[in-house]
């Protein structure tokens, strides 16, 4: 903070007289963000340790200016400290913008305005800029080739669609990212790349557009960022509004790049696919493994997305696999559940009653466990994916509530990927639960025996859920029963 407030004294000649933090999705990346004052002047301060991105910042943030674009001004910076201060664009993105000037499905003239003006935009950063940019600052890389697509399908796989729980053979949806990777490097390259241009990094002021970070940029495909635009998930834009939106800016592209007929188009769905994975994979992570469960709340609009693409568009290469796992996905009961709670961000309203939570382990040699509440639904979750204790002759005599079968499974981190998973989506449902005035909710855990993970993972969820406000948990291992009572009959 006191290298912010020496950077705005030697270049305002002035005290700083007003530190306030800046709160929502600027400060998400880590970069420790403030608006300092002094008299009239207002100015946002940046602090970020990743010298790499904030030099690559700085010198796009003067290029596009040099263009004349609506970027913010650079002040003053500090490198060797990781500090620099910016133009003050206001509080107002337009995201915020459009949520307020919309009711559903319709949006008003005023949201769609800002939105055509950004989307006539975009060519001049992709195109005007991108033609004379210095391309040996990118972080990080230079070109957002093979390499980078796979770093997006991988965290797509390995943070949402594994932890979605939706089976798929492993190596026939590698030879679908192959396939992918592959049509979509046949798209000219050479143009600049946003890499992140959606609604929450566009401020508007007066009405007009101007863009931050694009630290990530680098040279690759036009179809990549107005997808990005476009299928931003929550901004939630309805399909003939999309389809307005794509032709102004195709019709503003052609201004600057003249493309054969149909050849933007032949890669355009591809590259929104693309862009959702990286969303869904971004939404993964911090939802389920970093249980920030807010970042959820993106996730049935991105399905929705999914779910249009799989009615309407049919790409020229056959990706049976991947199809396959997105109808899952947007099939998914799990997922459904997330969909609900969304409306789970508010404080949970007084109950009259506490929600009771019903935790099973299963054998799925005996079948799913009954549902006596008379609800149906719930979560079943299929823990045989993580490697069985019970395969080995030291905890063949013991249960997941032993201390040696916890010791070795709290090691192996697909169990912690699974259970991190689990765990996002039951707490997501429990607040939404309570806020809807619902007092029912079932969890189980399956596996071969029903001896070892499943009483594990079970036995994880009632601990973190016990003690929890307005909850009862209720907690049965329904094969370790029948093999109790077995053993009883057994012994009468």
């Amino acid at each position: 903070m006191e290298v912010l407030k020496q950077l705005f004294e030697q270049h305002f000649h002035a005290p700083v007289e007003r530190v306030q933090p800046v709160q929502g999705e600027l400060g998400a990346s880590g970069r420790k963000i403030v608006r300092l004052g002094s008299g009239d002047i207002n100015v946002i301060g940046v602090q970020y340790d990743v010298r790499e991105e904030n030099i690559a910042f700085l010198e796009f943030s003067r290029h596009f200016r040099s263009h004349g674009l609506p970027v913010p001004e650079i002040y003053a910076d500090d490198l060797s400290r990781g500090a620099y201060l910016e133009e003050d664009l206001g509080d107002t993105t337009l995201f915020e913008f459009l949520s307020k000037h919309r009711a559903g499905e319709n949006i008003s003239t005023d949201a769609i305005e800002a939105y055509r003006k950004v989307a006539a935009i975009l060519p001049r950063f992709q195109v005007e800029a991108g033609t004379d940019i210095n391309y040996k600052v990118c972080y990080p890389r230079a070109v957002f080739d093979g390499q980078s697509m796979g770093w997006d399908l991988n965290y797509f796989k390995y943070f949402f669609l594994r932890v979605s729980g939706i089976p798929v053979n492993e190596q026939k949806l590698e030879d679908d990212f192959s396939r992918l990777t592959a049509f979509l490097l046949n798209a000219d390259l050479d143009f600049f790349l946003y890499r992140d241009f959606q609604s929450r990094n566009v401020m508007l002021r007066d009405g007009n557009p101007f863009f931050v970070d694009y630290q990530g940029g680098r040279r690759g495909a036009l179809q990549y960022d107005i997808a990005s635009l476009l299928f931003d998930a929550k901004a939630d834009l309805p399909p003939p509004l999309r389809q307005q939106l794509l032709h102004v800016y195709l019709q503003r592209l052609e201004e600057f790049v003249k493309l054969p007929p149909g050849r933007f188009m032949r890669h355009y769905y591809a590259y929104v696919y693309l862009r959702i994975m990286q969303a869904l994979g971004a939404y993964g992570f911090r939802g389920f493994h970093e249980r920030k469960s807010h970042f959820l709340a993106s996730v049935p609009y991105a399905l929705k997305n999914v779910r249009w693409l799989l009615d309407h568009v049919e790409l020229p290469i056959p990706l049976p696999t991947l199809m396959d796992a997105f109808t899952r996905l947007v099939e998914s009961e799990k997922l459904r559940a997330v969909t609900a709670a969304v409306q789970d961000l508010q404080p949970a309203a007084p109950q009259s009653e506490p929600l009771t939570v019903h935790v099973f382990s299963f054998s799925y040699r005996h079948g799913l466990p009954k549902d006596d509440t008379g609800h149906g639904g719930g979560f079943v979750f299929d823990a045989r994916g993580v490697p069985n204790p019970g395969r080995l002759e030291k905890f063949k005599p013991l249960t997941g509530r032993d201390a040696p079968v916890i010791e070795y499974l709290s090691q192996q981190e697909s169990a912690h990927q699974f259970l991190n998973g689990a765990l996002a989506m039951v707490d997501a449902s429990v607040k939404a639960y309570q806020s809807r005035g619902f007092n029912s909710l079932s969890v189980a855990f399956g596996c071969t025996g029903g001896q070892h993970r499943s009483v594990y993972f079970a036995e994880q969820l009632a601990k973190r859920l016990r003690g929890r406000h307005g909850v009862d948990v209720v907690l049965r291992h329904l094969a370790l029963e029948t093999a109790n009572q077995a053993l009883e009959n057994a012994n009468k």
